[in-house]
């Protein structure tokens, strides 16, 4: 089916809903550490939330972590051309779009509705933002969201912009951090991201968050790395194991710009500058790409009885995405309807990579992926409904003529 979005761009739908069976998780039996207020207008304050030094401490800590990774780094990656050229691109790229990154940054920073670094495990960078709407009168929808980075940068402020708009639209949004590489390979991300959905999925109540709707979202490596949670966690629930978590909490997957079928991407990633060796060392080994790509485990014929454990999985992408070929999506919705999983594909004619997640919203006014969003996780929510038409357009953040040289100097 296709249809056209307000800026005229072709939106190209594949989609299949088989009957599953309903999953349910017994909410009642998990004792409350507070319990919600509803009648206060202002959201409560996170326990973990340390004092301004102790942030500070923190911000050095991490400054330091970051430095000796960085070298760590340079040890791996060498002297390469391809790299090198990529990274003067990125900050290029990040100069000319410093108006809206300085404007969203000082909502990060100072925004009383910003709860910064709340620690969600014992590993090093299991911390998460929450970004809280200005009034909190019932138990609010929550995005879970993981941020990309090509595994080596991801950072959880990267989904600060995402996390602005979608609080005004009275969404809790959750962005987790992780250990990158070379301080972590791909076990380590996607244990920290297993760790922090239940971290959510167990706590978000006491922040106003309502359980019963978690949205898991993950965009680029972070498409990956959360997809890959979640089917293995499909998995294990599937095999009886015991969890901490459960599928049945995440109401829908929204997967942006990501890859899902590691061993046909090695080559494309190799000619994009994240040289093979870099690239296998992340993913613990050619022998392991397999297992680390979601589209090779949904087939796999032990896994079947995960399938149908799986929430509606919804996939975006750009068709000019250069990065990660659009191709990638679908052939991984393709192989969910193959296997009797609930899927569906929306590509995005002509946006690139970053596009969607980033130039489109700095441009302001309405853009059609984050208004399927919010339609989405509010479709049952007359009153959320109208409270969304009444909101004004989101301002713009960066002039048109910035957005358009930062896309043809962008690295991505």
């Amino acid at each position: 089916m296709e249809n056209r979005g307000e800026n005229g761009q072709l939106l190209v739908r594949a989609s299949t809903l088989p009957t599953l069976p309903s999953n349910t998780y017994n909410y009642q039996t998990r004792k409350r550490k507070k319990p919600l207020n509803k009648t206060k207008s202002t959201p409560p304050r996170l326990g973990r939330q340390g004092s301004f030094s102790r942030e500070i401490g923190h911000a050095a800590a991490e400054t330091y972590l970051i430095t000796r990774l960085a070298f760590k780094l340079l040890s791996y990656l060498g002297l390469g051309y391809r790299w090198i050229t990529r990274f003067l691109g990125l900050a290029l790229y990040a100069m000319l779009l410093m108006p809206g990154f300085l404007q969203v940054a000082f909502y990060y920073f100072f925004s009383p509705l910003v709860r910064r670094s709340v620690v969600y495990g014992d590993q090093p960078r299991n911390r998460l933002d929450l970004y809280l709407p200005a009034k909190i009168d019932s138990p609010k929808p929550v995005v879970a969201f993981v941020t990309g980075g090509a595994w080596i940068i991801g950072y959880k402020a990267w989904g600060s912009l995402l996390g602005k708009q979608l609080s005004e639209h009275d969404i809790i949004v959750a962005c987790f951090d992780y250990r990158n590489f070379p301080q972590g390979t791909i076990g380590d991300m996607e244990e920290d991201v297993s760790q922090g959905i239940s971290f959510v999925c167990n706590n978000i109540a006491d922040y106003g968050g309502d359980p019963n709707r978690i949205y898991l979202m993950g965009q680029s490596a972070g498409a990956h790395i959360s997809s890959c949670a979640l089917v293995k966690q499909a998995i294990k629930e599937s095999r009886g194991e015991t969890v901490c978590w459960s599928t049945s909490q995440i109401k829908a997957y929204f997967g942006l710009s990501g890859g899902y079928n590691l061993p046909n991407l090695v080559d494309h990633f190799n000619n994009r500058g994240l040289y093979r060796s870099i690239f296998l060392s992340i993913m613990e080994g050619e022998e392991s790409l397999q297992k680390f790509s979601p589209e090779i485990m949904v087939q796999d014929q032990s896994s079947k009885a995960a399938v149908h454990l799986l929430p509606h999985i919804i996939l975006f992408h750009g068709t000019s995405d250069c990065s990660i070929p659009s191709d990638s999506s679908k052939a991984f919705v393709d192989t969910l309807h193959g296997v009797g999983a609930q899927a569906e594909l929306i590509l995005y004619e002509g946006k690139t990579h970053t596009d969607l997640f980033l130039q489109d919203p700095l441009r302001g006014g309405k853009d059609d992926l984050f208004g399927y969003i919010v339609a989405y996780i509010h479709a049952n929510d007359k009153e959320a409904l109208d409270k969304d038409a009444m909101v004004p357009p989101r301002r713009r953040l960066v002039p048109e003529i910035l957005l358009k040289l930062a896309c043809r100097t962008s690295p991505f």
